[in-house]
C-alpha cells in the first residue's frame, strides 16, 4: 500500500498569518539563543520562553480551528466519519 502525503489547501491570507506568527516566533527563539550565550538572566529567558509557549499554543488553535471550519466539515459532508477520529487523536495530542 502507497503512503500519501495529505496536504491542506489555505488561503493566501491564512498562509499570510500563520508565516507572520512563525516568523515572530522564530525571531523570538534566535532572541533566546542570544540571551543564553550571553548568559543572561535565567528568569529573563523563562519570561521569553513563556511567550513562545503562548504564540505556540495561539497557532495550534487558529491551525485546529481552520481545519475543523474547512477539512472536517467538508469531510463529514461526503460522508467520511472517520475525520472525527482523526479530529479526535489530534486534540488528545494537544
Amino acid at each position: 500500500m502507497e503512503n500519501t502525503i495529505k496536504t491542506t489547501k489555505r488561503t493566501a491570507a491564512e498562509k499570510k498569518d500563520l508565516k507572520i506568527r512563525l516568523n515572530r516566533m522564530k525571531g523570538q527563539l534566535e532572541g533566546i539563543i542570544k540571551m543564553v550565550d550571553d548568559d543572561r538572566y535565567t528568569n529573563d529567558i523563562m519570561i521569553q520562553l513563556t511567550a513562545i509557549t503562548s504564540a505556540s499554543r495561539k497557532i495550534i488553535e487558529v491551525m485546529l480551528e481552520q481545519h475543523l471550519k474547512a477539512v472536517t466539515t467538508g469531510e463529514l459532508k461526503k460522508g467520511h466519519k472517520e475525520v472525527i477520529e482523526e479530529v479526535i487523536e489530534l486534540t488528545h495530542r494537544l
